[in-house]
């Protein structure tokens, strides 16, 4: 590891379109003896639930990940609370994506602008593409009952909802009042203990991401102690950091679901010469680093660069 916070790649790179309140991602990129490693938490997260996007960080620089099993990954487009032309013409173009995973929930839309949305998205998919919803825990199970049979309808059929609700107990009480199945997102990486949803019976999913739970073996040996089908997903990365969610894909027995690791389709531009971009709904698995070039271009400001070296400086003080 650097022994000074001096020694790290602060990069910023802009959004296409508001995604989680976003129009700007951040973060830190890293190098070791196996290539390169990306610390970004998002800036609600604190230094200890920090300390495990820095320990997935330094795995992928300093150690490199387990041997794949498969060396391509079907992947899902992410469509953001977008105007419905918007999010048929993110579908369209989306490099042969069959499945789509559409934001619900934004503050200050309606359930009607929700619906125009999944029925645009069934559109550009056809009948055969698979629809999921993601929510972020913003519904009370009530709501969320009648919001999925609204959506389910929109969508000819959901694949499954992402949190819906917050917490275990609520995800239970919901999977026992819809038809529609259940995925566990932030009740596991945010979670004390990720173990609950499988006890309480509370998911039919898991959604594993690799920077928040600690990096690529930590979540192999999560997946096989939680005994649920997982979905992997981005945490909004640059492409150095997509390679680690693409690494956990690639390694885990089982792969049921098409995983959330397009999202750099929502970037205008990347630190790596070759994104990670779909073609045919697929992404090779590879190593990858950044481009030096492309690295500077996408510097931080001054402001935001002292910024992070205090981050790292405040999670390496808890290492």
């Amino acid at each position: 590891m650097p022994s000074d916070p001096a020694d790290l790649h602060v990069w910023s790179l802009p959004l296409r379109t508001r995604f989680r309140g976003l129009t700007v991602r951040d973060g830190v990129l890293v190098r070791g003896a196996a290539g390169w490693g990306e610390f970004s938490p998002f800036w609600d997260y604190d230094a200890e639930e920090s300390a495990a996007w820095w320990r997935a960080a330094w795995e992928a620089a300093d150690d490199g990940w387990p041997a794949p099993v498969r060396n391509r990954i079907p992947v899902n487009v992410t469509v953001p609370a977008v105007d419905a032309e918007t999010a048929h013409r993110i579908v369209r173009a989306s490099g042969g994506c069959r499945t789509a995973k559409v934001k619900v929930a934004e503050p200050g839309q309606s359930l009607a602008d929700e619906v125009a949305r999944l029925e645009a998205v069934r559109d550009a998919l056809g009948p055969d593409g698979a629809i999921r919803v993601d929510a972020n825990a913003a519904w009370d199970v009530d709501t969320a009952v009648s919001r999925l049979v609204a959506l389910d309808r929109a969508a000819g059929g959901l694949e499954y909802a992402e949190q819906p609700v917050p917490g275990v107990d609520d995800l239970a009480a919901l999977r026992r009042r819809t038809h529609v199945p259940i995925a566990a997102d932030e009740s596991i990486r945010r979670a004390q203990d990720p173990l609950a949803v499988a006890r309480a019976q509370a998911a039919d999913v898991v959604v594993l991401k690799v920077q928040p739970l600690g990096g690529v073996r930590a979540c192999l040996e999560l997946a096989e102690r939680i005994g649920l089908p997982v979905v992997v997903s981005s945490a909004l990365e640059s492409s150095v950091g997509l390679a680690a969610g693409v690494a956990l894909a690639a390694a885990l027995p089982e792969l049921p679901y098409a995983c959330g690791l397009a999202t750099a389709q929502l970037f205008t531009s990347d630190l790596v010469d070759r994104p990670f971009l779909p073609v045919d709904g697929m992404l090779e698995v590879r190593r990858t680093e950044p481009d030096p070039a492309l690295l500077a271009g996408a510097a931080a400001s001054p402001e935001l660069t002292d910024r992070w070296r205090a981050r790292v400086a405040a999670v390496r003080a808890r290492a």
